[in-house]
């Protein structure tokens, strides 16, 4: 029983989603409707209506009879995909949100790392926020003051100390928070997807702390789409799908189970809206694929693949090129081309129906979140059509040791470039 750090029991957790915005009500009128509620639900029954059935259809389970353990000291990765309830597990955990169904029982200070803003007064400063989130954690002043300095150093926002942490940059925020969540000395350490805002040498840096803390033995859950990172930090792994936990396992496995969910679920081509207005040309379809014809919602940073756009042209136009720009989620504009890019000065379409495919190289862009914007004009005389967002897609790493090696490099784009290694003078 003492050595167990966290455990989970059939716990479930179910979300109102849609339904008519209800105005705020005043505590008589939210009264009133509580006393008439029981007598609201008879009246249904009577009517051969099915108790319940219109909630049921507004809800959705973001989680579902999910049990495990966690044993102190352990470090487990916990992957899935969007949607599947990492987050909302983590948000459990941490006491910010109660299970609908079920229990979590945690043994010991928690420190938590969720999305940009959580646990943090935005009108107090850097330094006043600090204080804060150690005294939620049930320290002491003086075991505060200790770690200030190394929490700053670490966080690099010394200059913006006494600011208050609304005017600071999403980085700004993170680093600060990363810093008081790991420095504090928490028993178990929770941490989302957060990190991914920082920059790459500051990525580096938080996993190099994390490592530190699994060192020191205290327990930690780690959520990330850095399949890489989970493998090097995490002994073992939890896989969630669409809330349900179907893995428990070492973290290789883990990894490996969760790529085969990416792969046996196919992405759609995203169909576009006809407009009303005839611009001459209108863009019909957008997606990525690793083969031509068979559309997928990830890409592989090993294996690269193909960006296909359709577009109709229902007149001839002259001059007129296709433009898309990759957009990363943090990164901002990571490259953009156009359809004259081969050097083709004027080109000529005739009405029909056209494809343009595009090669995206394998060992290329680094894994994460993208979307693609579109546009087709005449440069500087005419728009026929733009569509920002067309479509959206993930670059997933594999786990493949190419993959590894380039975790925690700069820069957007990690090409693996061939080197020529030649010993000039052997110093004999």
């Amino acid at each position: 029983m003492n050595d167990v750090a966290i455990r989970v029991k059939n716990l479930s957790k179910q979300y109102r989603i849609g339904g008519p915005q209800v105005p705020y009500k005043t505590i008589r009128e939210s009264l009133i409707e509580a006393g008439r509620a029981p007598f609201r639900r008879m009246r249904k029954l009577l009517c051969g209506h099915a108790y319940g059935a219109a909630e049921m259809d507004a809800t959705i389970w973001a989680l579902k009879d999910v049990s495990f353990e966690v044993k102190r000291g352990e470090v487990v990765g916990i992957i899935g995909r969007n949607g599947a309830g990492k987050t909302t597990l983590l948000k459990i955990l941490s006491r910010i949100t109660e299970p609908t169904e079920g229990y979590a029982e945690v043994h010991g200070r928690v420190g938590s790392l969720l999305e940009v803003g959580t646990g943090f007064h935005p009108e107090l400063t850097g330094r006043e926020n600090i204080y804060l989130n150690g005294a939620i954690l049930g320290m002491k002043r003086a075991e505060i003051e200790r770690k200030f300095d190394e929490i700053v150093d670490f966080a690099e926002i010394e200059r913006f100390l006494d600011t208050p942490v609304k005017h600071y940059s999403s980085g700004m925020y993170v680093r600060l928070a990363f810093a008081v969540a790991a420095h504090l000395e928490p028993d178990i350490l929770l941490v989302d997807e957060v990190l991914a805002v920082g920059d790459a040498e500051f990525q580096k840096k938080c996993l190099g702390k994390m490592k530190e803390v699994t060192k020191e033995g205290r327990t930690v859950l780690f959520v990330s789409h850095n399949l890489s990172a989970v493998q090097r930090l995490c002994e073992s792994s939890f896989v969630l799908d669409q809330g349900h936990l179907i893995f428990q396992g070492i973290a290789q496995a883990g990894v490996a189970r969760y790529i085969d969910i990416v792969r046996s679920r196919r992405g759609n081509a995203i169909l576009f809206k006809e407009s009303k207005v005839d611009t001459g040309l209108r863009f019909v379809s957008c997606y990525v694929a690793e083969e031509p014809g068979k559309p997928v919602n990830y890409l592989r940073y090993t294996v690269g693949g193909h960006l296909v756009i359709e577009y109709e042209v229902s007149r001839i136009l002259h001059g007129a090129q296709v433009t898309f720009e990759l957009w990363h989620s943090e990164y901002g504009c990571v490259l953009s081309s156009t359809s004259l890019d081969r050097g083709v000065r004027t080109s000529t379409l005739s009405p029909g129906i056209y494809r343009s495919e595009l090669t995206i190289p394998p060992f290329l862009i680094r894994p994460g979140a993208y979307w693609v914007t579109l546009s087709a004009s005449v440069p500087g005389i005419q728009m026929f059509d733009e569509i920002e967002q067309a479509c959206q897609f993930d670059v997933t790493d594999d786990g493949s040791p190419i993959a590894l090696l380039s975790q925690g490099r700069r820069g957007i784009i990690l090409p693996v470039l061939e080197w020529q290694i030649t010993c000039v003078d052997s110093g004999a």
